[in-house]
């Protein structure tokens, strides 16, 4: 479990702890780590062993793997660490859009590639990517991050096919915005007037779609909205639509930090 201390990570652990499964939780708050593994160990006897990595670096991955490999092979495992930024490409951090594409990319295909031949050999398990509705189409004023999320689809149904008849699935869930720290720190529903999702939902509608088989799910009204957008609409009115819609004026002064 990447990306474990807050939001949609920590959402996803305590559902995975009410479900008896022992975990790993990676995060670079050891704070928040050990809060959760003491949660998870009075509320329902599991084991949680932490992680304090960033997961942008190779020495962090290493760190990963490394404890990855200390156990048996995961049942589950939720890639979910990531960032986003917000304004004009020339206008954000250089190093920072690089270290969003290494977590947001390289981690996710570092970590997948590490534990789905365990997960083969034994014949079943789960791996969950977490993209976006940000996935379906670029997105002016936060170009690298949806670009990203669009690697994350991609790479995952591509995986999900390759799995076939292995007993292992993979599954992207591609929520739309959703109520954590991150991405309702911009003001949120009451600024935007755009629907926020909660955590749970989202979870839900994970276990839900990987026990249909599917190998993506969008979550909540805004992602099957855009979704269904995306289909229907000429490519470039679909940008022009989603530039209108992530220019504001706080987007010209630099990066947004969201799920």
């Amino acid at each position: 479990m990447t990306g474990a201390s807050s939001g949609l990570g920590r959402a996803y652990a305590e559902s995975l702890a009410a479900r008896g499964h022992p975990l790993i939780a990676v995060a670079r708050r050891a704070d928040r780590l050990e809060e959760l593994a003491s949660w998870a160990r009075d509320r329902h006897g599991v084991e949680t062993r932490i992680v304090v990595a960033d997961l942008a670096t190779e020495e962090g991955l290493a760190l990963c793997r490394a404890e990855i490999d200390r156990g048996d092979v995961p049942e589950v495992v939720v890639l979910n660490a990531g960032f986003g930024s917000s304004g004009p490409l020339w206008t954000l951090d250089r190093a920072r859009e690089s270290e969003m594409v290494r977590l947001n990319c390289v981690a996710v295909v570092d970590l997948a590639a590490h534990v789905l031949p365990g997960m083969v050999e034994r014949g079943r398990g789960a791996l969950v990517v977490m993209s976006s509705a940000a996935a379906w189409q670029p997105i002016p004023f936060m170009a690298t991050y949806a670009a990203t999320k669009a690697f994350e689809l991609h790479l995952t149904e591509a995986l999900a096919e390759e799995l076939r008849g292995t007993g292992v699935h993979a599954i992207a869930v591609c929520p739309g915005p959703t109520r954590t720290e991150f991405s309702l720190s911009g003001g949120g529903q009451a600024s935007t007037g755009i629907p926020f999702d909660d955590v749970e939902m989202v979870v839900m509608a994970t276990w839900r779609a990987l026990a249909r088989g599917r190998s993506r799910v969008p979550t909540g009204v805004v992602a099957r909205a855009s979704l269904l957008g995306s289909r229907l609409l000429p490519r470039r009115a679909i940008v022009r639509i989603a530039a209108l819609t992530h220019r504001r004026p706080r987007a010209l002064k630099g990066s947004d930090p969201r799920t």
